[in-house]
């Protein structure tokens, strides 16, 4: 509830103020403006190997643009946009305390409309020029909504579910079997709580399985007949909730949460939004050999992650900087290994030099990481509105706590 208050009120805001913001087209400005900046990235601080990731990329800023990077962990984006919401509340239109927003989603789409943005800057970074326009549609319309150069993507996900192949050989392959599967196997699958962002997407890939019609969920939800849009979710998790993990009474509070549950052998099914989740984690020792990973017939969700930049944020330049890097083929492809983070990369391959593509085919993906063939088409995310309804439904009907 505490997220969908923050998104109501954003959205009663009027535009914010620029003042004396760095021009992205002159970067060698930006650059020399950025030296000795500290960049204050908010960003999801729920697993080692991100936080590892982000350490990493900060320590190669600072060192060659005297860019400094503090990383402030969040367990919820919400709460870096009510940061920027109360700044703004405050008549602080300048000076923030936000630099930069590991973000997307519902929480871009607020932000853009009340707005909370500086920008447009992503399509003036130098290394905008190797984002893949064209194969990856995700990178320009968020959820739905256009970036519009607002944000800058820096990686690339989709749905997978991982499995034991040692306790479960022969997985569900759609929502249907997944019931059928749980009602006779009780207690070996779960989902994370909502509002988890893992949690709601479980939901909504349920959701693609039950509709004739797809592309409803394209429009805002004010524009359909959500109760009956939904109505098939409802009664597909009032059968699926009693054989969940701990009858459904209970669910793990995170994505790593649920990984543990798989390592300790308590389910035997889980889903992620990092095909190379599961090869990282048997590459560091948190999964064991015999985990794979699958999608269900008719496709999974994909989306991008962006960072944006707050209206009123101190180090414009220097996060401007930072985002540039994380654009740059060398981050990306760190973090496509599966050993640092296994997540898609947002740049095309024949916009990349020789050299820089190698960096990429030099890359074993992994034991359980399936190839772009295997997994297929990404399924588009469905408009923010329906969302934020369906986490404030969930609540009701079935909110709990691990």
């Amino acid at each position: 509830m505490r997220r969908f208050a923050v998104l109501v009120a954003l959205t009663a805001l009027g535009p914010g103020a620029a003042l004396s913001d760095p021009d992205p087209s002159d970067w060698q400005a930006v650059l020399e403006e950025a030296r000795g900046q500290v960049v204050y990235w908010h960003a999801w601080g729920g697993a080692a190997a991100t936080n590892d990731f982000i350490r990493w990329a900060g320590d190669e800023v600072a060192a060659r643009h005297g860019v400094r990077v503090e990383h402030v962990k969040l367990a919820d984006t919400a709460d870096a946009v009510s940061r920027v919401l109360a700044e703004k509340t405050a008549g602080k239109d300048t000076g923030g305390a936000v630099d930069l927003i590991w973000i997307n989603g519902p929480n871009f789409r607020a932000m853009k409309e009340a707005g909370l943005l500086f920008g447009p800057w992503a399509e003036d970074l130098p290394n905008w020029r190797y984002v893949d326009l064209d194969g990856k549609p995700a990178v320009t319309a968020d959820f739905t909504v256009p970036t519009e150069g607002l944000e800058s993507p820096w990686a690339m996900a989709q749905v997978v579910f991982y499995h034991d192949t040692a306790r479960l050989p022969d997985p569900p392959r759609s929502m249907a079997a997944l019931l059928d599967w749980a009602a006779a196997n009780p207690g070996r699958f779960t989902y994370p709580q909502l509002p988890d962002f893992l949690g709601t997407t479980f939901l909504k890939q349920a959701l693609y399985g039950m509709i004739e019609d797809p592309s409803v969920l394209q429009r805002p939800a004010d524009q359909a007949d959500y109760a009956a849009v939904t109505a098939p979710l409802w009664a597909f998790l009032d059968d699926l909730t009693p054989h969940l993990w701990r009858q459904g009474r209970a669910y793990p509070s995170s994505g790593p949460r649920q990984l543990q549950l798989m390592a300790d052998g308590e389910i035997d099914l889980a889903i992620s939004f990092s095909p190379g989740e599961a090869s990282a984690a048997i590459a560091n020792g948190q999964l064991p050999d015999t985990v794979r990973t699958l999608v269900l017939e008719g496709g999974t969700i994909g989306n991008a992650s962006f960072v944006a930049i707050p209206y009123n944020a101190n180090a414009k330049a220097g996060a401007m900087v930072l985002a540039d890097f994380l654009l740059s083929p060398e981050a990306q492809a760190r973090a496509q290994d599966p050993d640092v983070l296994g997540y898609g990369t947002v740049l095309a391959m024949d916009k990349l030099s020789p050299e820089d593509r190698a960096r990429f085919e030099a890359l074993e993906l992994g034991i359980a990481t399936l190839s772009p063939e295997e997994l297929g088409p990404a399924l588009p995310e469905p408009h923010p509105s329906w969302m934020r309804l369906i986490e404030a439904d969930w609540g009701k009907r079935f909110g709990l706590a691990e």
